[in-house]
Order: structure tokens, then C-alpha cells, then sequence
């Protein structure tokens, strides 16, 4: 696990396998990220709350040829910045260009843009992108294989689809309070990087 210089990781959060974390990332106590399919990079402005499950993990015919030492190869999950995962959302896998979701409120999307918002138990699929700007609504789930464009906002039982035109939240104002608060009330996983250093 790599941590950026600024970043805030919790002792709390549960995290196995190759990660790696951006500048002034949040990432809070009881918070799920297991990389087993291949390595996890998490950009840089991100808040990551309790319970959400961010989940790189080997499709069930990929798990056999691991058993049977033919090691599938190793698929990299991308998460862009300035993303926020509410408390029990989970991403397992998917593409996320800027936004992405999948099921056990959990995030699997293989690559997921910027400015995206995964609502409280929202759920997103291996087979899921997301570009940028994009709001998964609360307990939506999300796993075909498709594109979700630009700025779309996804709400509802049915998991309806609608544009919006709001600019991208940076939510900087809630970056810089909780990072000026949990170290005081948590204690922090240690940066493993110099300032300076780039990631891989």
C-alpha cells in the first residue's frame, strides 16, 4: 500500500493487496478496498466514507485458473479524483471513465473518472463505465455492460437516467475539514512516499 504525501488513510480501513493513494485522499475508518485482481490506484481529493467497498476481485472463472496455477492476468482498477463514496456504496470492478457502480453496495468498476458521487448502498458492476460528473443515486445498482455518459444522474428503483448541467463539486470545503479533523480523533496509516515522488 502506497499513500501519498497529504493523504489521510485511516488505521481503520481495511485494505489488502497493491493500492495506491492520491494527495489529499480520505479514506475513513471501516472502509473496505481489497485489490486481489490486480492493483487499485485511487487519485488524488477523493472521499471514501464507512462501509464503502471498493473491490478489484477475479471473476469466478478467473478464481479456477488461480486454483489451477494458470494465473489469469493481473487487471488494474483506476479511480480518478475527486470522487465521493458515501457510506456503504460498493464499486467491484468496472470501468469508471468518471463515475461507475455494481451490486453488495460495492465498487467494481475497472476505471472510474472524476467528480463522480456514489450515494449511500449504490452498487457498481465490473462491466459498468462511468465518465465524469456523474451521480449514483442511493441504492441504485448498476451492472451491464455500458457506457454511463457525462453528467447523467442515475435515480430511483428503476435506476432512471437524467442529464444535468451542474459543474463538477471539488468538495474542497469538506476535503479540508476532515482533514483537519480525523487525525485527531483516528490514528493514520503512515505516507510511504517522499514528496516529489510519482506515482507508477
Amino acid at each position: 500500500i502506497k499513500i501519498a504525501p497529504n493523504a489521510v488513510v485511516c488505521q481503520q480501513a481495511e485494505m489488502k493487496g497493491e493500492i495506491y493513494v492520491g494527495a489529499n485522499t480520505v479514506i475513513h475508518p471501516r472502509a473496505f478496498i481489497m485489490a486481489k485482481a490486480g492493483p487499485i490506484y485511487i487519485g488524488e481529493n477523493n472521499i471514501i466514507e464507512e462501509q464503502a467497498y471498493i473491490h478489484n476481485s477475479f471473476l469466478p472463472e478467473d478464481e479456477k485458473k488461480k486454483k489451477d496455477k494458470d494465473k489469469p492476468e493481473p487487471v488494474p482498477m483506476h479511480i480518478g479524483n475527486y470522487n465521493v463514496f458515501e457510506v456503504g456504496c460498493r464499486i467491484f470492478y468496472v470501468i469508471i471513465d468518471r463515475a461507475l457502480l455494481y451490486e453488495y453496495s460495492g465498487i467494481e468498476s475497472k476505471q472510474i473518472g472524476d467528480s463522480n458521487t456514489f450515494e449511500s448502498k449504490a452498487v457498481v458492476g465490473r462491466d459498468t463505465k462511468i465518465t465524469n460528473n456523474c451521480i449514483i443515486g442511493a441504492h441504485c445498482q448498476l451492472s451491464a455492460n455500458e457506457t454511463i455518459p457525462e453528467n447523467t444522474i442515475i435515480y430511483g428503483d428503476e435506476c432512471h437516467q437524467k442529464l444535468h448541467n451542474e459543474s463538477p463539486s471539488k468538495q474542497d470545503d469538506q476535503l479540508g475539514f476532515l482533514i483537519k479533523i480525523l487525525p485527531n480523533y483516528h490514528n493514520l496509516k503512515k505516507s510511504s512516499k517522499k514528496k516529489g515522488s510519482k506515482d507508477p
